[in-house]
């Protein structure tokens, strides 16, 4: 393995730990919470209300997924999926905002979109339990 190789594989792992660790505390925070808020949401959408169930996979299953580096690139898949209806369902009066302190206002869920789709296209690496030669990986 060179050098370039295991740097690589080393980002790759930063990245989709990171970002599996900072979807995951939110998924926690919904399964404390409950589903309510979700449901209110996507039903306010003229979704049906099983849709916001959808959250737990997107917040808590595939940022387990993403941590262990297991069917990576589905999971990241699924992550950003979730982050386009976290973006359309909840921001979308603030696409155009600035924050008070400069930058954009989504750029928290604008960032956890592109590392999802970063993930989604690098995969894991070998640093991950699904190995670089893993099928989804």
């Amino acid at each position: 393995m060179s050098r370039t190789q295991g740097t690589q594989d080393l980002g790759k792992a930063i990245l989709r730990i990171v970002l599996g660790v900072l979807i995951l505390l939110h998924g926690i925070a919904k399964l404390m919470a409950g589903p309510g808020f979700v449901i209110q949401t996507v039903t306010q959408a003229g979704l049906p209300s099983f849709v916001a169930y959808g959250v737990y996979i997107g917040e808590v299953l595939a940022p387990i997924l993403l941590i262990i580096g297991l069917w990576t690139r589905p999971a990241a898949l699924i992550v950003a999926i979730n982050m386009v209806f976290a973006l359309v369902l909840v921001h979308a009066k603030q696409f155009g905002d600035m924050a008070p302190t400069g930058g954009w206002a989504l750029e928290l869920q604008g960032m956890y979109l592109g590392a999802a789709l970063a993930v989604a296209f690098l995969g894991a690496g070998r640093l991950s339990v699904g190995g670089i030669d893993g099928k989804w990986n």
